[in-house]
């Protein structure tokens, strides 16, 4: 197959190399023209990511995979013994079965996330306009992504969320039937809190409200949003503006209160607000529970929900790893085909050579008198003769030499009836 797939990810190497290995996308272009240029390389794809950098090639040779390694390793500045351990490399039907895995979400930091897929698609994308795929990489990845789709659609893998960001979202949806209309103020600017967002935005929320210690920071993170951005400070006069509250900050002390939240309800006339508090230790009150109109969840109660989720898609995994492991097989069987096909072409355009050079000699006794008959009959035993030729040679040779397997294949291709019922 010649198939190479090279990389590394959030399991073998730290985030600081991750970042120094990754390719921005408007390098990746250049750089697959750059690698596929080189000697072994006949086919390119680069998947980059913030959890990982993956390389699939096809290639000429076997020292193609440590042409991709040296290349990597010049492309970034990077010493070759800074760079190789922490290296994967699969070759052929592990890297068919990587990819598959990949693009499914069995090999995310997070199991069975979705995002993976549209990144991949991203890549097969990049690569196609560099003109840097040819017939196996394009199969590859097309039966990539049918299999990734048969994985969504015949397992539950992606149905139940994972994370503490995506379950607070995710139980934000259900509660608001049309989140486009509602208001949420994300208090807080980490990690947690911009996964939440970008979910939020996903999920096509209204508007959006950054409250956080420093204002820059809060209006970084809200102008990737479209969002606007106010202090802590700031937070209890905008309160009563926001649907539902998600909070995650580093406080060693609750950052809303009892009496701040009572003031907003008031402002809204007692519409209900959903709070989430995913913090630990706690930014809300424990009190603010007791108001009415206020539906708070801590991030105790989302655990309970992750952890039977997480169960869930752990045993969607084993179903999608079957699926793959057959449609592993299925690539496998298809790039086996290859080979035949080139010989079923090659041996067609013989024949066909063939037959046109004995057509042409009929027809030139035809015009020089003969009847049809004769012509006829010359054609059929002379082209009958010429097919038939080689494979008899050869044919005769196996039997001479011994060659059993070789008469017994013969047999079974040419279909002789009369030895296989013997």
């Amino acid at each position: 197959m010649n198939l190479i797939a090279l990389g590394l990810n959030h399991q073998t190497a730290p985030v600081d190399f991750r970042e120094r290995t990754a390719f921005a996308p408007d390098v990746i272009g250049d750089a697959l023209r750059n690698l596929q240029a080189r000697d072994y390389i006949s086919e390119a794809a680069i998947l980059s990511t913030c959890n990982r950098t993956e390389i699939y090639c096809a290639v000429t040779h076997d020292d193609g995979a440590a042409d991709v390694e040296k290349w990597m390793g010049s492309f970034h500045d990077i010493e070759q013994k800074q760079l190789s351990p922490y290296l994967y490399l699969h070759r052929d039907n592990e890297a068919v079965q990587h990819l598959f895995r990949v693009a499914c979400g069995l090999d995310s930091m997070v199991l069975g996330e979705p995002q993976i897929l549209g990144q991949v698609k991203m890549a097969y994308q990049t690569a196609t306009a560099a003109t840097t795929t040819g017939k196996l990489l394009r199969r590859l990845f097309q039966h990539t992504f049918a299999v990734a789709k048969q994985v969504r659609t015949d397992t539950s893998i992606g149905n139940s969320p994972v994370s503490v960001a995506f379950a607070a979202v995710d139980m934000a949806r259900r509660i608001f039937s049309d989140l486009s209309r509602q208001t949420v103020l994300l208090v807080g600017a980490g990690e947690t809190i911009e996964l939440a967002a970008r979910h939020l935005q996903q999920q096509g929320i209204g508007r959006i409200i950054v409250a956080n210690r420093t204002l820059e920071r809060a209006q970084q993170l809200a102008n990737h949003f479209n969002g606007s951005a106010i202090t802590l400070t700031d937070m209890s006069s905008h309160l009563a503006e926001a649907d539902m509250v998600i909070s995650s900050t580093a406080s060693p002390i609750p950052v809303l209160g009892k009496g701040a939240v009572e003031r907003a309800l008031k402002a809204r006339r007692h519409q209900p607000m959903l709070m989430i508090d995913i913090a630990v230790p706690r930014d809300i009150e424990p009190e603010v529970a007791d108001l009415n109109d206020i539906y708070l969840y801590t991030v105790d109660d989302l655990k309970e929900v992750i952890q039977e989720n997480l169960a869930s898609r752990r045993e969607a995994a084993e179903q999608a790893e079957e699926i793959i492991s057959r449609e592993t097989d299925s690539f496998a069987a298809w790039v086996r085909s290859l080979d035949a096909i080139t010989l079923i072409q090659d041996y067609r355009g013989q024949a066909t050579s063939t037959r046109d050079e004995v057509l042409q000699r009929a027809l030139r006794l035809l015009n020089n008198g003969k009847s049809a008959e004769e012509a006829l009959r010359f054609l059929a035993h002379t082209l009958t003769n010429k097919l038939l030729h080689t494979p008899s040679e050869q044919i005769r040779k196996a039997g001479a030499n011994g060659e059993t397997e070789l008469l017994q294949a013969a047999n079974a291709l040419l279909h002789n009836k009369k030895n296989s019922s013997q």
